[in-house]
């Protein structure tokens, strides 16, 4: 087993490539460093190997795809995953590794947003939906990740073998920040410096279609994650929608006596069945859910002595 390894997850990025392998390589000497080529159609793959990286290709295209495939291959006691488009200097890589190998934690997130991201970024939407992302998540499961969608991130050993990816695309980021709080695990940010693409280096992330799956996997994870909060909201919303449209038929039965919309009324108490059913929906879930957490407690003891074995 490695001590540390460097993944970079690569889809045509022959202009900076070689530079951030360099800079990997005089930060982090001693790591081994992959470059995952993701179908790329230029010489990054060429480039990365003729300096030194270990060069390993994923068919399926998506970034979700690649990190499954990375750290389904790589057993490392650290795994520093950067982004291969040379926006993130790697003077911070040191103290990332550390808090890793020295601290315990499970996670280290690399913090673009408390540095240079809104004055180096030159695509306003993709400020203003990193803000958003990091409001909505950290208000949702209570917690305080300063930066939701970053790309520099470091990982435990327990955390890469115990994190099941189901995302194919950029929500990846999303489903391992959720995870790691949904699951307790030990999460620490560290401040880094962010530098925008170089001239003629065009980001793959589509503002829109890969926002939107990103806002469409926060709130599936909440639902799995937090049911009976989900589930009890959307009773709340029915009923409360329900009760909305019931009151004038209610005022006028009190004023005259008559219920003149019966289909409305019948409506309404489909409505407040509905409410009642997802919130029992949400307790056998939460049930459910809490048996999951007892499960990957079990799972992490096991990786953990695994380690222990392989170290």
């Amino acid at each position: 087993m490695e001590r540390i390894a460097v993944l970079i997850p690569c889809y045509n990025e022959e202009q900076t490539i070689a530079k951030v392998v360099r800079d990997v390589r005089e930060a982090l000497p001693e790591a081994a460093v992959y470059v995952y080529d993701n179908n790329c159609t230029d010489r990054t793959a060429e480039l990365a190997r003729a300096e030194g990286a270990v060069v390993r290709r994923e068919y399926k295209q998506g970034k979700g795809n690649v990190i499954r495939r990375m750290f389904r291959e790589i057993d490392a006691q650290c795994y520093l995953m950067i982004d291969g488009d040379d926006t993130y200097p790697l003077n911070c890589a040191r103290e990332m590794v550390n808090r890793i190998l020295e601290r315990g934690a499970d996670m280290v997130v690399g913090d673009r947003l408390s540095s240079t991201y809104f004055t180096e970024n030159k695509r306003p939407f993709h400020n203003f939906g990193n803000s958003l992302m990091r409001m909505g998540i950290n208000g949702l499961f209570h917690t305080d990740i300063k930066d939701i969608m970053t790309g520099y991130r470091a990982f435990s050993y327990e955390f890469v073998k115990t994190f099941p990816v189901f995302s194919k695309g950029f929500e990846i980021e999303t489903e391992m920040t959720i995870h790691a709080v949904n699951y307790n695990m030990q999460v620490e940010n560290v401040v880094v410096e962010y530098r925008d693409r170089p001239e003629g280096s065009v980001s793959k992330l589509n503002t829109y279609s890969d926002g939107f799956r990103v806002i469409r996997k926060m709130l599936q994870l909440y639902r799995n994650y937090r049911p009976a909060r989900f589930f009890s909201a959307l009773c709340l919303l029915l009923v409360a929608a329900a009760f909305l449209l019931m009151l004038p038929i209610l005022m006028e039965y009190l004023d005259t006596g008559l219920v003149p919309r019966f289909p409305t009324l019948i409506v309404c108490g489909f409505m407040v069945l509905a409410g009642i059913q997802s919130f029992f929906a949400g307790m056998i879930l939460e049930v459910l859910a809490a048996k999951d957490k007892r499960d990957f407690e079990d799972r992490l003891t096991r990786v953990s002595a695994e380690k222990r074995e392989r170290a």
